[in-house]
């Protein structure tokens, strides 16, 4: 049993990302083929919303992968295909969305979440601490009689 479980520990250590390209769809130029893996990988695919097109099996994103190709054999560069498809499905087609002005909030506003949730956590921990001291230089009657009278003696 143990050596069944060194065999399947080893084997997933010599497993590679399976990724969801076609043989039918592979570029013969091999320069070409990596700048198009290159780009497939950053490029979402539109149903599955989670993975790249070179990682979904959809037919969407096949279809994708497919186009990527041809505009690359074409002779577009990578930022003329990445607008092209953001021109075409928007820009949520990227996985990693570009900085201006529609995704400005996307970008600013995790930053903003952190700084307001230091800044109640801050006065939280602070209110918390001086309501503790007040509570324990706050004396009953009895205690300040008691106290009175032992800094008199």
């Amino acid at each position: 049993m143990r050596k069944l479980l060194l065999f399947v520990f080893i084997m997933f250590g010599f497993v590679s990302q399976v990724h969801a390209v076609n043989p039918d769809e592979v570029l013969d130029d091999v320069v070409l083929e990596q700048r198009a893996r290159s780009l497939s990988t950053g490029i979402r695919c539109l149903v599955c919303q989670n993975q790249s097109i070179d990682d979904s099996d959809a037919q969407l994103a096949r279809d994708l992968r497919i186009l990527v190709r041809e505009k690359l054999v074409e002779g577009l560069i990578d930022e003329q295909i990445l607008e092209y498809l953001v021109v075409r499905y928007g820009e949520f087609v990227l996985l990693k969305p570009r900085l201006n002005n529609q995704t400005l909030l996307l970008w600013i506003l995790p930053i903003l979440a952190l700084i307001i949730g230091a800044v109640f956590a801050l006065k939280t921990l602070g209110n918390s601490k001086r309501k503790k001291i007040n509570q324990v230089n706050q004396l009953t009657k009895e205690e300040q009689e008691k106290l009175s009278k032992i800094l008199s003696d």
